[in-house]
């Protein structure tokens, strides 16, 4: 009985294996600059004809290979960069299969020309379209170049399912930005049909940058930078006024190899928290430095997946640096009137201007808020004491002998409330409460408009969080406590929450039959409305499950904060609003509010000069 099974020929499997190594000319450019980067080379050559399926050429300067190296360099599973088990766990060179040429050299037309700067004469391979190989010696440029004819040719399925020429020109240009963004000390060039398209030269990153977005990227980017002792992030993340709708602008480099990872994504994403809106995606171009042995590249031939060791603690890290880094610049964006003043006209938003780290001068009473903008994330005893601190509270302490109305009092009648200051040391006067919604007040550049209600949801929604990190529970307890008959769904969703509710500063007993009674409250929570102000929560919080999907701290900090701000029409005292702002730019994430609602805008003075004839 004839073998159904038979060992496939050396010429038939290495076409189907160069499948996995190459699928389209962007891949064999990606191999080739790869290993010239890898041989040392300060300036690399990439020529393109026909969008790479005539020919592909990479050349550079590298340490090129003698004779015999250059012979073996086109078998399969022959690599000069690891030799045993402990290598493969410490990989730090782009190449390390073996495969790139073999693979490269089974479907196509394939010429090496190499010489090393100790050697007076190089070594020439060719492979023709029969596999013959031709071998000499000759003189040729220090260091490597190898041409790519043909590709596919050999394999014309393959070469049917090549996209059209400006498709794959696009992929290749694509893969030679991302490798030259990764190694701005290194000189690229790049040719398209005998045109010089891209010419690099050394540089920084930052003029990297430049030549391959625009030259204005700095001015819409801010930088990233957090170096530790096992882990590093630098780079450059997008101002919110510039979100892209396209999820391919961004770039994330591990031990500058282009790499794609989920968990860096999301963590980025999530660190914008909800400056995002649906279907925008940050740009951004992240540099991580990590112990070779805490991640495998060799997860897939492409070497575009990695699997870290601790998936979490890179998440963490990556957000805690992202947030970080959004939060230490102003980022409040100004708008303007479009349209000449004769005709009908409309807000727009200007483009942020560029702004210093830590440089928040353009604020209300700037010292006071630049100050404690920067204050650490864990907090002291004496933050701890104030965690639940109400506002009324503070003007108690800071003007003992002022008439104190609480954020919710509602015994002013007029839609415009202003009252005389009474904190003279307040360089910065605030100008109005318009509407009983918005607060008006000076800056260095103009007018400032905060939106008290979700100033205050920020403030709020940061203090929660940081009260389930604290588990330090403060309420301020009932003169009577409240009972209240729940709904069975609502009775479970607050026994489920309660460890959450407690450190919120909620204090509740549960009785039989869906009874619950409020003991205590937090001190932000009005007194008189805490059971509503309770059932609006858990409500939220449903809500905010089946929409959002959100982690359960999140949601119920996000749900508390909702209810348990000021309202649009609550009166504040021009003390209060001095605290509201004050503590608003002491969060981490003052321009938006836990919703994605924006809290502050800018008006700059000179709009008012152009509206007033003074320019």
């Amino acid at each position: 009985m004839t073998k159904k099974i038979k060992i496939l020929p050396e010429n038939l499997a290495n076409k189907i294996a160069a499948g996995e190594v190459v699928n389209r000319p962007e891949s064999v450019v990606k191999e080739l600059v790869e290993n010239a980067i890898d041989a040392g080379a300060q300036n690399v050559d990439v020529m393109i004809k026909g969008a790479g399926k005539i020919l592909i050429q990479v050349a550079d300067d590298g340490e090129g290979m003698n004779e015999d190296d250059a012979e073996l360099s086109i078998q399969r599973h022959a690599t000069s960069k690891i030799a045993t088990i402990d290598d493969l766990e410490a990989i730090g060179t782009f190449g390390f299969r073996g495969e790139a040429l073999a693979s490269i050299a089974a479907v196509s037309i394939f010429e090496l020309k190499t010489e090393r700067r100790d050697q007076e004469l190089g070594t020439f391979i060719k492979i023709d379209d029969n596999s013959v190989i031709t071998k000499e010696k000759g003189s040729f440029s220090k260091g490597t170049s190898i041409s790519v004819k043909n590709l596919f040719y050999n394999v014309p399925a393959r070469r049917n399912f090549l996209k059209s020429n400006q498709t794959e020109l696009k992929h290749i240009i694509e893969t030679f930005k991302k490798i030259s963004l990764s190694h701005p000390e290194i000189l690229f060039k790049f040719y398209n049909d005998d045109e010089v398209v891209f010419d690099f030269p050394k540089s920084t990153i930052q003029e990297r940058l430049k030549l391959v977005f625009a030259d204005n990227i700095l001015d819409a980017t801010i930088e990233v930078k957090e170096i530790t002792d096992y882990i590093s992030l630098s780079g450059f993340v997008t101002k919110p006024a510039y979100l892209r709708r396209s999820k391919g602008e961004q770039y994330f480099f591990l031990n500058k190899r282009y790499v794609q990872s989920k968990i860096v994504n999301h963590a980025v994403f999530t660190a914008f928290e909800n400056v995002l809106e649906k279907g925008d995606y940050p740009f951004f171009v992240l540099f991580m430095t990590i112990d070779q042995k805490k991640v495998d590249v060799n997860v897939h031939p492409s070497k575009l997946e990695v699997k870290f060791d601790d998936e979490k603690e890179i998440y963490s890290f990556v957000q805690a640096v992202i947030k970080k880094t959004i939060g230490s610049f102003d980022l409040v964006p100004s708008i303007t009137f479009s349209g000449n003043p004769t005709e009908r006209e409309s807000l727009r938003f200007q483009n942020f201007n560029q702004t210093d780290r830590n440089d928040f001068t353009d604020r209300p009473f700037s010292p006071q808020a630049s100050n404690q903008h920067n204050k650490p994330s864990v907090l002291s005893e004496d933050e701890v004491d104030r965690l639940f601190d109400d506002l009324n509270r503070e003007i108690k302490s800071a003007a003992p002998d002022a008439r104190v109305i609480t954020p919710f009092d509602e015994r002013q009648t007029t839609e415009i409330y202003h009252e005389s200051g009474t904190m003279q040391h307040m360089e910065t006067p605030f100008l109005v409460l318009l509407h009983n919604k918005y607060i008006l007040t000076q800056i260095k550049s103009g007018l400032m408009i905060i939106d008290s209600h979700v100033a205050h949801e920020r403030i709020l929604y940061e203090l929660a969080m940081q009260s389930f990190e604290a588990n330090i529970p403060f309420a301020q307890h009932l003169l009577f406590p409240q009972k209240v008959n729940l709904d069975p769904a609502d009775y479970q969703l607050a026994k489920e929450l309660e460890p959450y509710l407690t450190n919120l500063g909620f204090e509740l007993k549960f009785q039989t039959k869906n009874v619950l009674v409020i003991v205590g409250i937090p001190s932000d929570v009005k007194v008189e409305h805490e059971v509503e102000t309770l059932l609006d929560i858990l409500h939220e919080y449903r809500k905010n499950e089946q929409l959002n999907q959100l982690e359960k701290r999140d949601n119920l900090a996000k749900s508390y904060s909702c209810k348990a701000a000021i309202k649009a029409g609550d009166k504040l005292t021009e003390n209060e609003m001095r605290i509201l702002v004050d503590k608003l730019f002491a969060t981490s994430m003052p321009y938006v509010c836990p919703h994605g609602r924006p809290i502050v805008i800018k008006i700059p003075l000179e709009e008012f000069d152009k509206r007033f004839g003074r320019t």
